[in-house]
């Protein structure tokens, strides 16, 4: 007979064990000490905002926005393989201990996020309803609705409708967002009414899943994978991962873009296979849009000069660090080996297109630190980029190449 709680056990164990394995790299890597940083930066100048907040910014609303959304926000992690498809399916029944000890590992581990979020917006709180003093009450009112979407988000996994699922979170998204808002400034009529309609959905959730008896497995164990594969991302910007596996989307217009140029040649075959790689693995090009938007976000709202070269400096190496695994991005193809192309000329097709990648996201940020007339730190960001993708990018890939052989 089975054993549901040996192997949970089993399975939390080789999970932990998995995770530990690449967080020791990622808490002491480069990019982890560039988050503290800005992370310090945003604090002092979130201090600063607290002092002195302008009338139009809504604060009640973002406190809303972020509460709800870390409340409402529940994946549930089943630590799942692929093979559980063909060997516990005959024991599901068997598995509801199994699952119950899945939902409080997912509940725990999502408690620091809630927690996190809960400090971020305290001192806002604080600052906009001074006299108010049901912050504590908002936190466990807040928890008990944690529960709740924890457990209506478990039941709606049972539904093998995407359209359903989709509705069913964009609709408790909005009322626990709006919960929040009218807790917040105290309309009791209107906190009444959305929390009558969360019972509601409550309920309806709850008879939704009665009707679908079976678990939706395929969705439990793709979700599972789904999350893993993000912490792999994530990793892989400090180590390699060898196992980690990559979506491929087709995005045939930017890859027209970007390739369309290359002419037809022996020797332009791995500038090809790099920009098509870096637009259809839905990896690479994913974080680099974002980081150059985040990047010029702070760029754009950090009143000190100094600061926004600081940012625009860090985020390009923040990007270059992203991408450097795209280098051993097919590693593990063989038949790459049949190329007629020796591994030197392989390495400089690489270092060129890191440079191309440099050089757009370093013209992006001058151009924003000219356009808001931080001229003296847009000369400066651009001779940066110049020293970084002359100097710095060959150094770093000429002392990587030699350690490798």
């Amino acid at each position: 007979m089975l054993n549901s709680h040996r192997l949970f056990v089993e399975r939390l164990s080789a999970h932990m064990k998995e995770l530990s394995r690449y967080l020791r790299y990622i808490l002491t890597g480069h990019l982890a000490i560039a988050m503290v940083f800005i992370v310090g930066a945003m604090s002092v100048y979130y201090q600063q905002f607290l002092e002195d907040i302008p009338d139009y910014f809504p604060s009640t609303l973002v406190i809303a926005v972020v509460l709800g959304v870390v409340t409402a926000h529940s994946p549930i992690q089943t630590l799942l393989k692929r093979a559980d498809i063909v060997f516990l399916i005959p024991a599901e029944s068997q598995l509801s201990g199994y699952f119950i000890r899945a939902l409080i590992y997912s509940f725990v581990t999502q408690l620091y996020l809630f927690v996190l979020a809960i400090a971020a917006v305290a001192p806002l709180y604080m600052t906009v309803f001074p006299e108010n003093s049901s912050f504590g009450l908002l936190f466990v009112v807040l928890l008990v609705i944690k529960v709740w979407s924890l457990a209506a988000n478990w039941w709606m996994l049972r539904v093998r409708d995407k359209n359903t699922r989709r509705m069913d979170k964009v609709v408790r998204f909005a009322l626990i967002i709006t919960l929040v808002y009218f807790f917040l400034v105290q309309e009791m009529i209107f906190l009444a009414i959305i929390t009558a309609l969360l019972i509601v959905l409550f309920v309806t959730n709850y008879q939704t899943a009665r009707k679908q008896r079976a678990l939706n497995w395929d969705l439990l164990i793709e979700s599972d994978y789904m999350r893993m594969r993000s912490f792999y991302r994530l990793a892989n910007m400090f180590t390699e991962v060898p196992h980690m596996e990559m979506p491929v989307k087709k995005r045939h217009w930017l890859a027209r873009l970007l390739t369309g140029s290359i002419p037809f040649q022996q020797k332009q075959a791995y500038p090809y296979l790099y920009r098509l790689t870096t637009v259809r693995s839905g990896e690479y090009l994913g974080i680099y849009v974002r980081l150059l938007v985040i990047g010029g976000l702070l760029i754009y709202f950090v009143p000190n000069s100094w600061l926004k070269l600081i940012f625009a400096l860090l985020f390009m190496y923040m990007i270059f660090l992203q991408v450097i695994p795209l280098c051993k991005h097919h590693a593990t193809l063989v038949w790459l080996d049949l190329y007629p192309i020796g591994i030197s000329e392989r390495k400089q097709a690489f270092i060129k297109w890191m440079q191309q990648l440099m050089i757009f996201a370093g013209v992006i940020f001058v151009l924003l630190l000219i356009v808001i007339g931080e001229w003296l730190m847009g000369g400066a960001m651009a001779l940066a980029t110049v020293l970084f993708i002359g100097m710095v990018i060959p150094n770093y890939f000429q002392k990587k190449m030699a350690q490798e052989k």
